[in-house]
């Protein structure tokens, strides 16, 4: 083995890594949904404590937007570097 190369056993994790890793930003985004939607909604009724302030309420569109498409760039760039990755192994 050469001595700027890297052993197989070393490469090995870095897809099961990255497969954890979009599985976590997918729950991550799940869960920030969630939270967002209970947030602005709730899940009492309507004619609780939320319809007090209702002139000061926004849209929670913005915040899910921003928040899942930050996470399907990574997920995307995930899947991107591994299906390189995957390429890649293939002309070695």
């Amino acid at each position: 083995m050469a001595s700027g190369s890297v052993s197989p056993a070393t490469r090995r994790p870095l897809p099961l890594l990255a497969a954890v890793s979009i599985i976590v930003v997918l729950a991550v985004c799940a869960l920030r949904t969630r939270g967002i939607y209970l947030e602005y909604y709730g899940d009492g009724p309507p004619y609780d404590v939320r319809t007090t302030n209702m002139d000061k309420w926004e849209s929670p569109v913005f915040d899910l937007v921003v928040t899942n498409l930050m996470g399907l760039a990574l997920v995307a760039s995930a899947a991107y570097w591994l299906r390189r990755r995957a390429r890649s192994r293939r002309t070695e």
